[in-house]
């Protein structure tokens, strides 16, 4: 997600089902208290994670 790909994308990668990326997805969002994907995309880049 840091790295802006899309769930399809991810559950390809981490060879699970994109129901299981949407559930992960969703936990991450709650614990870092952001109210969209590209608001945690933002926290996670400035914790220097992801790509550029």
């Amino acid at each position: 997600m840091a790295r802006g790909l899309d769930n399809a994308t991810i559950s390809r990668r981490l060879v699970v089902s994109p129901k299981t990326v949407r559930n992960h997805l969703a936990n991450i969002l709650v614990k870092l208290q952001a109210a969209s994907r590209a608001e945690a995309i933002v926290r996670a880049r400035e914790a220097g994670l992801g790509g550029p």
